[in-house]
């Protein structure tokens, strides 16, 4: 198979399985967007005329992406871009005018992670959508990566910490003080993480 057919595949793969939200205050406009996704493969599976709805959608469709106007009425399109972002609930692809460029700074603040201008081009939104929903697939990925390395340390610092206390007052190896720590979590039912720090209160206690 050709790279172009591979790439081919792959869009079009990619675009049947995405869900997407269309906010903007026109209806003519939804209703243009709609037509042409529908056509490239996506999802509609909602559509708002402002802000505050689209937020109100988004939490209840969890769509793969919000396509979104900026100047809406009730709430901007940055503002709800925010919110949907600071949940993790989509990526936001912003629908934006020439005179909205003094606004991309702000959005780019929200964590916006595209940018189509009107008149849009039919050749911009797939290209656009499928960079948009990758990104942040992988800053949900890093971010959920960080956390667990983050407990994961945290964890291991407080284990250190009571197999040291073990050591000292039980005579116990390293090893073994290790291995009564994970034996109790274990018995009790309990995280290692748990146990660690219920032996260094005890410790801290006495």
């Amino acid at each position: 198979m050709s790279t172009q057919h591979r790439d081919s595949a792959t869009i079009e793969e990619t675009t049947t399985r995405a869900s997407i939200l269309i906010v903007d205050d026109e209806s003519i406009i939804r209703l243009d967007l709609q037509e042409r996704l529908s056509d490239l493969g996506y999802t509609v599976v909602g559509e708002a005329a402002d802000g505050e709805t689209a937020v109100t959608l988004a939490r209840q469709l969890q769509p793969d992406l919000v396509l979104m106007d900026i100047k809406m009425p009730k709430m901007d399109g940055i503002t709800a871009a925010t919110i949907l972002l600071e949940e993790r609930i989509a990526p936001v692809v912003l629908l934006t005018a020439f005179s909205d460029r003094d606004l991309i700074e702000d959005a780019q603040e929200a964590g916006v992670l595209g940018y189509i201008s009107k008149p849009f081009r039919e050749a911009d939104l797939v290209p656009t959508l499928e960079v948009a929903i990758a990104r942040f697939q992988e800053l949900c990925a890093i971010e959920e990566e960080n956390d667990n390395l983050k407990a994961t340390l945290e964890t291991r610092r407080l284990v250190d910490r009571a197999k040291g206390i073990l050591m000292d007052t039980q005579g116990l190896t390293e090893n073994a003080a290790f291995r009564r720590i994970q034996k109790l979590a274990m018995d009790r039912r309990k995280s290692m993480k748990e146990i660690a720090e219920a032996i260094i209160l005890a410790r801290e206690i006495t």
